[in-house]
């Protein structure tokens, strides 16, 4: 009986477990005591305090994600059903006609690269090479890496560059503007979630808080979307209405995704009627983001 006061406390048991269990405690005083022991551990531990996730949380775990999918897909690549998949495609007319045209491609490169490596070689050994820059225009070097990185075919070393942008954005407009189109364009969905929480950290800049608005029509990812939606909420940003309305116009939207968009456009709808009932205290940015706000959603 001991060994179920735990479950009793979670509320675990069915009725006739619980039953038997009260039953039990009301003439066994050595329960008793065991029972109030436990009750005393579980209320200490309910009290403890809960650790806050550090920042670079989010970033490691997409990180760590793309690295598991990217040896899954190796694994699926090199198993023998993969492999006889491989060997059927090969002998389909339509995959035969792109091997030619790729053949005859790379025999067009090859003829190129022969003819300049030719022309680079009879040029005078004296010529003046124009040197690699490595350093961004603005000579900021950890800048151009971070630009180096958004730019790498592999998607943990974009969810790495878009770590560094964290550190970056704040005083960099060229760093938004990557981190906005990566948000827009990136393939990765991990990639485009990191940037996006990166960006709502920044909401303090007219520049990111129009970038995110725009940004809503072009996502097609239900992950992305809902993610979005539950930003434009927490940032209260309602010129979001007019395209998240425009979202639940598409055709195939997850059922999900629909749900949560309809509930962050009631969010938005009832801040807002709240905001015209009430005297403002806001300062005159805001009241000028607002007036702005009343106009596109009245167009």
């Amino acid at each position: 009986m001991q060994e179920g006061l735990m479950d009793l406390l979670a509320n675990e048991l069915s009725a006739q477990e619980q039953q038997a269990m009260h039953a039990h405690l009301a003439n066994c005083p050595a329960c008793q005591h065991e029972l109030q022991a436990v009750q005393k551990l579980w209320h200490t531990m309910g009290n403890l305090p809960v650790p806050e996730p550090s920042e670079q949380l989010r970033p490691r775990f997409y990180s760590m994600l793309a690295e598991f999918q990217a040896d899954e897909q190796r694994k699926q690549r090199w198993s023998l059903a993969g492999m006889l998949q491989q060997l059927q495609d090969w002998w389909q007319p339509e995959y035969a006609t792109r091997l030619a045209y790729s053949l005859v491609l790379l025999v067009v490169g090859l003829a190129a690269g022969y003819l300049l490596r030719g022309r680079e070689t009879a040029a005078p050994a004296n010529a003046e090479q124009p040197m690699a820059v490595v350093e961004a225009p603005d000579g900021n070097v950890q800048q151009a890496q971070m630009l180096t990185l958004l730019a790498n075919p592999s998607a943990v070393q974009r969810l790495r560059a878009v770590s560094y942008a964290e550190e970056l954005a704040p005083s960099n407009d060229r760093v938004v503007a990557a981190l906005l189109s990566t948000l827009n364009q990136d393939p990765n969905v991990n990639v485009r979630l990191a940037s996006l929480e990166v960006l709502a950290g920044l909401s303090q800049d007219p520049t990111v808080r129009q970038g995110l608005v725009r940004s809503l029509a072009q996502q097609e990812s239900p992950l992305v979307q809902s993610a979005m939606a539950d930003v434009m909420v927490q940032l209260q940003e309602r010129r979001s209405v007019r395209p998240l309305r425009k979202l639940l116009q598409q055709e195939n939207l997850n059922e999900q995704v629909k749900t949560k968009i309809e509930q962050s456009i009631q969010s938005l709808s009832t801040e807002r009627s709240a905001d015209h009932s009430t005297p403002s205290t806001y300062d005159e940015t805001l009241n000028h983001t607002r007036t702005d706000l009343d106009t596109s959603v009245a167009a």
